[in-house]
């Protein structure tokens, strides 16, 4: 059986403020309900390892957000999330990295977790990210010495979004400014639609609305 590794952050609030925050459960639970419709099976990670923050668990209308949410074993994943230092990598096809803007003040600097992508991308393992997931692409170094990114064309949460949203002025740093600094290519459609991007095991989605298809393009890629 196929098995995907997801890492999500332990950060509880939106940078330094007070609001709520962790990961934003849509980008989670939609890529779950696919992985779960294609019988992958997936463990759920974290730095600290134990009880993961998640917001947006209460979207009125998303029968897939609540269906996943309200299942238990998908919950007691995410009440006790691994430890990510003790995981084997080479047990897993796949790392998933959801969204939520709680990833900014840990997995997108964390060297640590960065290394173990790596050693699994160039082992032929696959990784995938939206919103602002592909922010914890950000630390992966290749051992050529070179950043995953040099050379990939990605996507991610844009900076009109980030003012739709409300949280350009409080997020750590600007996804969109540094994917541009440090990809090969950075690209983007109309706030709030549907992107996805692969670029040689590397897929990446644009915002919440992306979820769905960023699970779909892991299946056919882990097929």
């Amino acid at each position: 059986m196929k098995k995907v590794l997801i890492p999500v952050t332990n950060h509880a609030t939106l940078g330094t403020t007070e609001q709520a925050n962790g990961t934003y459960a849509p980008e989670l639970t939609h890529v779950v309900h696919v992985l779960n419709s294609n019988s992958i099976a997936f463990d759920i990670a974290s730095i600290q390892g134990g009880k993961a923050p998640l917001y947006g668990t209460d979207i009125e209308g998303d029968d897939v957000n609540s269906q996943v949410l309200s299942d238990s074993s998908f919950k007691a994943q995410i009440d006790n999330t691994l430890v990510a230092s003790q995981v084997n990598i080479e047990d897993y096809d796949a790392i998933f990295y959801p969204g939520g803007f709680g990833l900014l003040s840990d997995l997108a600097i964390n060297k640590d977790i960065g290394g173990m992508a790596a050693k699994h991308y160039e082992a032929g393992g696959i990784i995938a990210a939206v919103c602002h997931g592909p922010a914890a692409l950000l630390p992966i170094t290749l051992s050529n010495g070179e950043p995953l990114l040099a050379n990939k064309h990605v996507t991610a949460f844009t900076r009109e979004e980030e003012i739709d949203f409300g949280t350009i002025n409080d997020i750590p740093f600007l996804l969109e400014e540094s994917l541009t600094r440090n990809a090969a290519k950075y690209s983007k459609v109309q706030p709030w639609g549907e992107f996805v991007i692969e670029d040689d095991r590397v897929i990446t989605g644009q915002n919440p609305t992306s979820a769905h298809a960023v699970g779909e393009a892991l299946v056919k890629l882990l097929s």
